[in-house]
């Protein structure tokens, strides 16, 4: 599944994201919103990206505004809003879709993996989150509802890490 490295995205601030930065490292990528009921899971994916990042590991949060317009604002808004909220540092790329017709490359993928109720297919919500390992594979992914903290969501990144 190395072909993740491949697909082309850009950051937040619209300069092209270099996802082949992340192989050898172990990814959870999670569609984000500044808006949402599960927003303050911020805080929670700051600490495992500062937890876990001199093991291999990292977030990257992909804005998303197709779940109740709750991720309206400009890339600026958004940016400011994480960090002066959160103190997030880890990646974020650009705005996308990560359903229907106009899903983002980088999804398409992703949502073939089922969760651990063999659920896949589209993005039910905001926060969903899908564990990518060191070599590309999709190894997890955790329902909204489930925060970064959650003890499967660290086991599972545990189990990938060097």
């Amino acid at each position: 599944m190395s072909e993740i490295y491949d697909v082309q995205i850009a950051d937040l601030q619209g300069k092209p994201l270099d996802l082949g930065q992340f192989r050898g490292t172990a990814a959870l990528v999670v569609n984000v919103a500044s808006k949402c009921g599960l927003t303050p899971q911020y805080g929670a994916l700051e600490e495992l990206h500062e937890r876990y990042a001199d093991r291999g590991f990292t977030v990257l949060g992909v804005p998303c505004n197709q779940f109740g317009g709750q991720e309206p604002g400009t890339s600026e808004e958004i940016s400011e809003f994480c960090s002066a909220t959160y103190g997030v540092t880890f990646p974020m790329t650009e705005k996308v879709e990560v359903n229907g017709d106009d899903r983002h490359e980088l999804y398409r993928s992703l949502v073939a993996k089922p969760d651990d109720e063999g659920y896949t297919g589209d993005i039910r919500w905001n926060f969903e989150k899908f564990l990518v390992g060191p070599d590309g594979t999709i190894v997890a992914r955790f329902g909204p509802r489930t925060t970064p903290d959650d003890p499967a969501v660290v086991s599972a990144i545990e189990s990938v890490l060097r």
